[in-house]
C-alpha cells in the first residue's frame, strides 16, 4: 500500500515532466557545443561501430534537466545542497574527461572528493540491516565506519554505471529503470524527496534517450554516465539504506543489480587473470550478448528486461512480508545462477571481433 498523498504524486509528475522537457530541448544545443569544444568521438579504425564523428558530453543535457527540475520541486536543504554540489563536480570532471581523456587516478581522486562533500553534508550510510536471520540484532550500527562505507558505495556505483555505458542507449535506459524503481520504493516507504529526485533523474534520462538510442546521434559520455551513477548512489543512501527489515539489505543491490554485477564480474575476471582491475577488456555482459549474435538493439532490449525484472523484484521485496520476501530472493538467486551458467556456457557466435580487441559501442571500451 503506497504511503503517499496526492500532493507528493503531483510533485513527482511535475519533476519528471520538467526534467524530460528540459533534457529533450537542450540536447541539440549540447550536441552543437560538443562539436565546437572538441568533445567528439572520432572513428579511428574499422573496429568502431559508428562511421562518422559523434559528439559526447550529452550527459550535460541530462544534468541540466535534473538540476532545474530539482531546484523547482525540492527545497534546498543541507543534504540537497551536498548532492547538487557533488553532482556539479562530477559533471565538470566528466566534461573534461570527454574532451581530454583524463587518467583513471585523477578521476578516482575527484570522485572521492565529491563523495566526501556529500558525506559531510549528512548523506551517509549510518546503519545496515543485518542479513543474518539468526541474529537477534536486526541492524548494524556503522559508527565511524559510516564515512568510508558511504564513500565506497558512492564511488563504486558511480563507476558501475559508467562501465555499462557500452551500447547505444544502454546506460541511459538502465538508469531510467533503476530511477523509476527507486521512485516506487520511495513512495512505498514514505520518502517523498527521494521520489521527486528519482522522478527528475528518470525524466532527464527519458528526454535524452531519443537522441541516444541506436543509431545514436549523441553519446552521454562520462559526463552523463558518472553523473547518473553518482546521483543514484547518493539518493539510495537517503532512501533504501533507511529500511530496517532484514531482507532490505538486498534491495539496493537488486535495484542496481546489472551495473553492480557487471562491475564485480569484471574485477574478478581481470584479477583472476593476473591483470589490473582497470585493464580494459570486451567481456562485459553486453559484449557477450553481441558475441552470441544479438544486434545492438536486441542486446540493449535484453538488458532492459533484466533490469526491469530486478527492479520489480526490489519493489516486491520492499512491500512483502519477510518470509515471502526471503522466498522470492532465494528463487531469484537460483534463477540467476542457472541463467548465468547457461549464459556463460552457450556457444559464442563472434561478430568479427577478436577477444583481445576493444569493443566500440557507445563508448570506447578502453575507458572502461
Amino acid at each position: 500500500m503506497l504511503q503517499v498523498d496526492m500532493g507528493t504524486i503531483k510533485w513527482v509528475i511535475a519533476a519528471l515532466v520538467i526534467a524530460l522537457l528540459i533534457s529533450y530541448v537542450t540536447t541539440p544545443v549540447v550536441k552543437n557545443l560538443a562539436f565546437k569544444i572538441g568533445a567528439v568521438d572520432v572513428p579511428k579504425d574499422g573496429r568502431r561501430m559508428h562511421k562518422h564523428p559523434i559528439p559526447r558530453m550529452g550527459g550535460l543535457a541530462i544534468f541540466l534537466g535534473f538540476l532545474l527540475s530539482v531546484i523547482i520541486c525540492i527545497p534546498a536543504e543541507t543534504q540537497m545542497r551536498g548532492l547538487l554540489l557533488g553532482s556539479v563536480i562530477i559533471v565538470v570532471l566528466g566534461i573534461f574527461d570527454d574532451i581530454y581523456a583524463l587518467g583513471a587516478k585523477l578521476k578516482f581522486a575527484v570522485q572521492i572528493i565529491a563523495a566526501l562533500i556529500v558525506v559531510a553534508s549528512g548523506n551517509r550510510i549510518t546503519i545496515l540491516s543485518n542479513p543474518n536471520i539468526f541474529s537477534s540484532d536486526p541492524i548494524w550500527e556503522l559508527g565511524i565506519w559510516s564515512i568510508p562505507v558511504s564513500v565506497l558505495w558512492i564511488v563504486a556505483i558511480t563507476n558501475a554505471v559508467n562501465l555499462i555505458d557500452g551500447l547505444d542507449g544502454l546506460a541511459c535506459g538502465v538508469s531510467s529503470i533503476s530511477a523509476l524503481t527507486m521512485l516506487v520504493i520511495a513512495l512505498c516507504v514514505a520518502e517523498p524527496d527521494v521520489a521527486i529526485i528519482m522522478a527528475a533523474l528518470a525524466g532527464a534520462c527519458l528526454g535524452f534517450l531519443p537522441y541516444n538510442s541506436n543509431p545514436a546521434k549523441i553519446f552521454m559520455g562520462d559526463t552523463g554516465s558518472t553523473f547518473l551513477g553518482f546521483v543514484m548512489a547518493v539518493t539510495s543512501i537517503n532512501g533504501l539504506f533507511k529500511l530496517y527489515n532484514i531482507i532490505s539489505f538486498a534491495v539496493p543491490f537488486l535495484m542496481l543489480g546489472l551495473p553492480l554485477f557487471d562491475t564485480c564480474s569484471a574485477i574478478v575476471r581481470r584479477v583472476s587473470h593476473g591483470k589490473s582491475p582497470m585493464t580494459p577488456d570486451r567481456s562485459h555482459v553486453h559484449h557477450k550478448l553481441i558475441d552470441m549474435g544479438f544486434s545492438q538493439k536486441q542486446a540493449v532490449a535484453v538488458l532492459y528486461v533484466i533490469s526491469a525484472i530486478l527492479g520489480l523484484s526490489a519493489v516486491v521485496l520492499t512491500t512483502s512480508g519477510e518470509l515471502r520476501a526471503m522466498l522470492i530472493l532465494l528463487a531469484l538467486c537460483v534463477a540467476g545462477a542457472v541463467g548465468w551458467w547457461l549464459f556463460t556456457h552457450r556457444k559464442h557466435h563472434h561478430s568479427g571481433y577478436h577477444d583481445n580487441e576493444p569493443f566500440f559501442g557507445e563508448e570506447d571500451v578502453s575507458d572502461k
